[in-house]
């Protein structure tokens, strides 16, 4: 987070990260934050909502929350997000229409605005749970999945601060790399894929390194393994399988397959009825159905040498190729802060209240960048980097 003196920070999990908030307050106040402010969301109150509540509230946003991140916003604070659901399936037999719907709409808006502005410093982390750890291995054990997070963490380090730096700055030199060819498009090969995702003319490869408008640098992610982009939402065609089941709204979908036609999803299917909830999810609004994000991870990331499927987007997007539906990084385009939507819009980027990723890379799926006159270069082949 690179917290400052004076900054107040939001902290934001499940009941069970009890132990891990209470770290993160000791230091951020040894580090002299202002304030900390902790918020745990309860899944199963959340379930009884989704069951239960009128209709017309499953969107509604608190008029608190929509405050306390307006004063974030204005104010430089930080926001620390932490995974690992304590009960990965739990919302298994709702009505995956109020499922989909049951999200607090204007907050995720402001946020993901304050995140493209870079108004705010945030990152993701993960706090191993008996329920987590069970969907992973089959059994709670939690000191495995502790161990697994700390080698994918790069706790195993002497200095795992600098070792974060080292692996930011090759990551950067790759994205850099992917800059200089000003590529047209990217194309995945694989079982079950065969898709071409067109980029914005002009857009950056970037790193989970972001630094604020105020001139903070924090990484988004911990860990972070990948570079990515903000693709043309027009120009995706082709079908792709997903190579990772993914957990999304306390459901886990396997054998996600999408089709896309003119940059928008056509068709989506799922084993054991998964597909109902990303077709729910994508009917949000209009970016939903479109691309806002494409990376590329190779297999020297950390998360891919644990060698674990840790059902958990945080991870597995590290550790294999993903592509994102809904909201593109505004980061990415230049001078993105203050192009207005009509420019924006012209540019082919996507706007969303959605953001939700899924894998779709391996050492199975050969990754071509195609140049504007058509020529494809490899870029991986059996999960290990060729652009040099």
């Amino acid at each position: 987070m690179n917290l400052d003196q004076g900054q107040v920070l939001h902290v934001v999990g499940y009941p069970e990260h009890r132990p891990l908030v209470w770290e993160i307050a000791r230091i951020a106040y040894e580090r002299g934050a202002a304030y900390v402010e902790v918020t745990f969301d309860d899944p199963r109150v959340r379930r009884e909502r989704v069951r239960s509540a009128q209709e017309d509230t499953l969107d509604w946003s608190p008029p608190w929350t929509l405050a306390l991140l307006d004063y974030l916003i204005e104010n430089g604070g930080a926001q620390i997000a932490i995974g690992g659901d304590p009960e990965p399936q739990l919302m298994n037999g709702l009505d995956p229409a109020r499922l989909a719907k049951a999200r607090p709409r204007a907050a995720r808006a402001r946020f993901l605005q304050a995140q493209g502005d870079r108004k705010i410093a945030w990152t993701i982390i993960a706090c191993p749970t008996d329920g987590w750890a069970e969907t992973v291995f089959g059994e709670p054990d939690v000191d495995r999945l502790w161990d697994a997070v700390a080698l994918a963490a790069r706790l195993d380090e002497p200095d795992p601060v600098a070792a974060w730096r080292e692996r930011v700055d090759s990551l950067r030199e790759r994205a850099t790399m992917l800059d200089e060819r000003g590529f047209d498009a990217v194309r995945f090969r694989g079982p079950g894929t065969e898709l071409l995702v067109g980029l914005m003319q002009s857009a950056h490869w970037l790193t989970g390194e972001v630094e604020t408008t105020s001139g903070r640098k924090h990484l988004s992610n911990m860990p972070t393994e990948e570079v990515f982009t903000t693709p043309d939402r027009r120009r995706t065609e082709g079908v792709v399988r997903s190579t990772a089941p993914l957990a999304l709204h306390g459901h886990i979908i396997h054998g996600l397959e999408v089709s896309f036609a003119g940059g928008q999803v056509r068709e989506v299917r799922a084993d054991d009825g998964g597909g109902e909830l990303v077709r729910e999810l994508i009917a949000t609004d209009a970016g939903a159905a479109r691309l806002g994000e494409v990376a590329l991870v190779d297999g020297t990331s950390r998360v891919a040498r644990t060698g674990i499927v840790f059902v958990n987007t945080l991870f597995d997007e590290n550790a294999a190729c993903h592509i994102a539906l809904g909201q593109g990084t505004l980061e990415a385009v230049p001078d993105g802060e203050t192009l207005a939507d009509a420019a924006l819009d012209a540019l082919g980027f996507n706007d969303s209240v959605v953001h939700t990723d899924f894998m779709i890379g391996g050492p199975n799926v050969e990754v071509d960048g195609i140049e504007r006159g058509g020529a494809e270069v490899p870029l991986l082949r059996g999960d290990e980097w060729q652009l040099s």
